[in-house]
């Protein structure tokens, strides 16, 4: 609540300064009433959302638009702020020298130029149209991403084999059944071997997945469908009225993916067969650090293999990886990750250029990296939450072939 306060009263504030340069550029009241009003209609319905229909912690679709279009006004502000705040300091020093050096030895500030205030509005306008642009047409931006990784000890049988990965589904925010229905036929499209999936199948609850299940029960891979669990599949974020019921959604959770056809492993592994050759699944339950629920055993999940396999782990959050696994003794060849989102927002140039805030909070965020030998693929997740957009950071589908690499 105290957050939500001091961010009231930077909106507050930040929103009085730009309407100065509102009224800089045009003399009709209408486009200042409705500046105002809109203003104040966004910031009513945070409040209404957040503190008298839903206090809990779990992000609703009401309250997750609420606080989206609450921070696009914010950062409009603040960009325009930007602009208009370099002229005042220019206002107040000729102002200034006036007082002191002028022939009226009068201080009166400079009247704001009309254009300075029109690029200022223009300015804060990008950020704006793209935060738009992302809730309206980003978010189902499907992209299918593909990588060749070569292993000197793949099982011959294996050398060619063909992994789709999604993640982080997030059922609870989907609003759109043509493009998802897109997106299904698309994952189907690639024919790989195999189909994993790397956890956050909801938002908070297991009801959130039953509109679609019978859309996600229609992936197919020859080889079967593998899932773990991710952090929001737990239920934390919300306040349960019981344990019970905590557990009853969980286990609704468990009974939704087998209904859909996928095995989830719960710190367990499953062996790969081609042939007289065959490679190890391992699936860990969700381990991130910091306050992430640690619920992920790498020791017991690996029981049943033996060191010398070659082998494939599914966990939800990299920093499990880079905390963990890199430097286990048992040398997992390829994880597979999500969690982060690339935080649905940032710049990419594929083979190039890629920069997303995430990276201040995660090493490992998006794509492909490489440590002591072994790899990680972070997708950047199917769905989305928290801001019902993407900019920069498109929705993925990865698919991975793992390739026997030449003597030469």
């Amino acid at each position: 609540m105290l957050r939500l306060i001091i961010f009231t009263i930077l909106y507050v504030g930040l929103g009085a300064y730009v309407l100065q340069g509102v009224k800089t550029i045009t003399k009709n009241p209408w486009l200042v009433y409705i500046y105002v009003g809109l203003s104040l209609l966004v910031l009513c319905n945070l409040f209404y959302q957040f503190t008298i229909v839903d206090t809990g912690r779990a992000l609703t679709r009401n309250k997750t638009y609420a606080f989206t279009f609450f921070v696009m006004l914010l950062v409009f502000n603040l960009v325009a702020v930007i602009f208009l705040f370099s002229e005042d300091i220019i206002r107040f020093f000729i102002a200034t020298y006036t007082k002191f050096y002028g022939e009226t030895k009068s201080f009166a500030m400079p009247d704001r130029r009309k254009f300075l205030s029109k690029l200022a509005l223009g300015m804060a306008a990008i950020p704006f149209g793209a935060l738009l642009y992302g809730m309206y047409k980003g978010k189902y931006n499907f992209k299918v991403l593909k990588y060749d990784l070569e292993y000197d000890d793949l099982p011959d049988a294996f050398d060619g084999y063909q992994i789709t990965q999604i993640s982080d589904v997030h059922s609870g925010s989907f609003d759109d059944r043509k493009k998802i229905e897109y997106a299904i036929d698309l994952i189907n499209k690639q024919k790989s071997d195999v189909l994993l999936f790397t956890g956050d199948m909801v938002n908070n609850k297991a009801e959130e997945m039953y509109p679609w299940k019978d859309l996600f029960a229609t992936l197919e891979a020859k080889d079967g469908k593998f899932s773990v669990l991710g952090n929001h599949d737990y239920g934390d974020y919300v306040n349960w009225p019981s344990k019970e019921a905590k557990e009853k959604n969980l286990k609704n959770l468990k009974d939704v993916q087998k209904e859909m056809g996928f095995d989830l492993l719960l710190n367990d592994s499953r062996y790969l067969v081609k042939g007289s050759d065959q490679i190890a699944l391992v699936g860990v339950e969700n381990w991130g650090k910091g306050g992430f629920k640690k619920a992920g055993d790498l020791s017991k999940a690996a029981s049943k293999i033996k060191r010398e396999d070659f082998k494939i782990l599914m966990s939800h959050d990299p920093s499990h990886w880079e905390q963990k696994v890199v430097d286990d003794p048992y040398h997992y060849h390829l994880t597979l990750s999500g969690h982060t989102h690339g935080m649905q927002f940032g710049i990419e140039i594929p083979g190039w250029f890629k920069w997303s805030p995430v990276k201040w909070r995660y090493k490992y965020w998006a794509g492909i990296y490489k440590e002591m030998g072994q790899f990680i693929n972070v997708n950047r997740g199917f769905g989305f939450l928290g801001y019902p957009g993407r900019v920069g950071i498109w929705p993925e589908i990865t698919v991975i072939t793992l390739k026997k690499k030449s003597l030469t």
